[in-house]
């Protein structure tokens, strides 16, 4: 990806949502463009209009990180869009200024497989930034069941949620669960913009999905480390969990997520239901019931 043009559109795009009203400036006849001219930005970050206006261009060469501290608080940047901002400057600055992150793994460590095959309560994957779920417990194949068993190859979350029709019955909020998705890839593409593989997902996303390519323009990034999420399962009904994302140290660029739901609920008997479900041997009216997802 161009990290230039990523730097020029994000900027943009957040200083469009801003008026000048918000951040204390008077506003005085018409505006082209909503939210903030380049030179109340730069006003505002304490800089030169030119100074601000090559910022925003994608040359970043010698700008430091107080500047772009400046200008994250001008555009009143969220902690995600913070960290996304480093990572685009650090993208287009010399080699000593980019992150330096070990070369991963070949394959998961068997102690990642036991933990999953320990986590008997609870759903777990673990997958990359580019949602690529990479293994799962037998709960998690089970609550994403239509995911894990409709997957034409590498099974990733976002395909699932942008080309199958099937993700529109399970997420009870689609719409949330899209944009959390591009989000997440929007963050990742921040961290690495040489990553073949995401570029190729995001560019098989754009061409096959046009609500996929309306997220992506918007440039909106989020960490998605806990929430939750409510999901409408075929054979237990609805199901609000709580997920958990934790970045695994000695794996980089690898992290787990567990979907858990509120003891004594009756997400927490749904999902207790779905696990015996899993362990145990199809009933005829079950195989019938996955049959229809």
């Amino acid at each position: 990806m161009d990290a230039r043009s990523e730097i020029r559109e994000f900027l943009t795009s957040r200083r469009a949502r801003i008026t000048p009203e918000q951040v204390g400036l008077a506003s005085f006849g018409p505006r082209r463009v909503p939210g903030l001219r380049r030179e109340e930005v730069a006003v505002l970050a304490g800089v030169s209009v030119p100074y601000y206006t090559r910022i925003e261009r994608g040359d970043m060469n010698g700008v430091s990180d107080s500047v772009l501290e400046a200008i994250a608080r001008a555009l009143e940047l969220d902690e995600a869009e913070h960290a996304h901002l480093f990572d685009l400057a650090r993208a287009l600055g010399p080699p000593s200024r980019r992150r330096r992150r070990r070369a991963p793994r070949r394959g998961l460590r068997p102690s990642i497989h036991h933990i999953l095959d320990g986590l008997t309560g609870a759903a777990a994957f673990v997958h990359n930034a580019r949602l690529d779920n990479l293994a799962a417990n037998q709960l998690a194949q089970a609550l994403f069941s239509d995911m894990f068993r409709r997957a034409a190859g590498p099974v990733n979350s976002a395909r699932y949620v942008f080309l199958d029709p099937g993700a529109r019955e399970f997420y009870v909020d689609w719409d949330r669960a899209a944009s959390d998705v591009v989000a997440i890839l929007r963050t990742a593409a921040g961290r690495e913009p040489d990553d073949r593989d995401l570029i190729e997902l995001v560019g098989e996303l754009s061409t096959q999905s046009d609500e996929f390519r309306t997220r992506w323009a918007a440039h909106n990034v989020r960490f998605h480390d806990t929430g939750t999420k409510e999901f409408r399962h075929p054979v237990v009904a609805n199901i609000t969990t709580t997920y958990n994302r934790m970045e695994l140290a000695a794996d980089p660029g690898l992290a787990i997520t567990i979907y858990t739901a509120e003891p004594g609920t009756k997400s927490a008997e749904a999902l207790n239901l779905l696990a015996s479900w899993a362990a145990t041997p199809r009933e005829p009216e079950l195989q019938n019931a996955e049959q229809r997802l």
